[in-house]
């Protein structure tokens, strides 16, 4: 039996401009989060490609097919609500960022981490006034605290929209210093993703990679990608 899926029942979407943002209205009617709360956004850029999505729908609805949608009630519902805690959260990787674990060997990606990653870090240490410092293996070495405190005041500057796009950037890359790198437009997206998965490019060369592992890494880069250009559309 196919799954219920509930039927379009509006004709026209459309943006429209109320206190606090944007609304999205179906033939007049606003669309509400799925904790029934208003889905006000803050730029008109971003409420027009939420109702691109619904216009887009055809007799019935796929959620799936509607990222911008989903975003936007994260947004509202879930990041608004525990905004400290969600921040504190993702502040908490700059004292275990990805760049900053290095391999002792081999030679080779030893030296593509250091060409990927080290840009990365200058840019923390001169741009964001953090230095981080990098390890050789794994076990967790703590973070200068003036740094720790400097990228955690800049995540908690954020606004609930932009925090939500700026959880999937670091919880998918593992970096902290990457996701701020996204967020400043300091290099491309293309880049930036790239950069996240050194280690897991050179896993790929040396054992391949099924099926399965390549559904999951294109299921990532389209969310980190999503969450990029959520942050372009919130810019306006």
């Amino acid at each position: 039996m196919a799954e219920w899926a509930p039927k379009r029942f509006w004709k026209q979407a459309e943006a429209d401009p109320v206190p606090g943002g944007f609304a999205v209205r179906l033939d007049g009617r606003p669309v509400k989060t799925p904790a029934k709360a208003a889905l006000v956004v803050p730029t008109r850029a971003l409420a027009d490609a939420i109702a691109a999505e619904w216009d887009a729908q055809e007799e019935r609805i796929d959620p799936a097919a509607m990222p911008f949608t989903r975003s936007a009630n994260a947004a509202i519902d879930k990041v608004t609500p525990q905004f400290d805690d969600v921040a504190q959260m993702l502040a908490d990787y700059a004292d275990a960022d990805l760049l900053c674990y290095r391999a002792e060997g081999p030679e080779t990606l030893i030296r593509r981490q250091a060409e990927g990653w080290d840009p990365l870090l200058d840019w923390s240490a001169r741009a964001l006034a953090a230095p981080l410092v990098p390890v050789a293996g794994v076990m967790h070495a703590p973070q200068p605290g003036d740094s720790l405190r400097a990228l955690g005041n800049r995540v908690f500057a954020l606004t609930p929209f932009e925090l939500t796009a700026f959880h999937d950037l670091v919880t998918i890359s593992g970096s902290l210093v990457i996701g701020l790198a996204v967020v400043d437009c300091h290099r491309p997206v293309a880049e930036l993703w790239e950069a996240s998965r050194i280690d897991e490019a050179w896993q790929e060369e040396l054992w391949g990679s099924d099926e399965e592992a390549a559904e999951r890494t294109e299921s990532r880069r389209k969310a980190f990608f999503h969450a990029a250009r959520l942050l372009d559309l919130l810019a306006g």
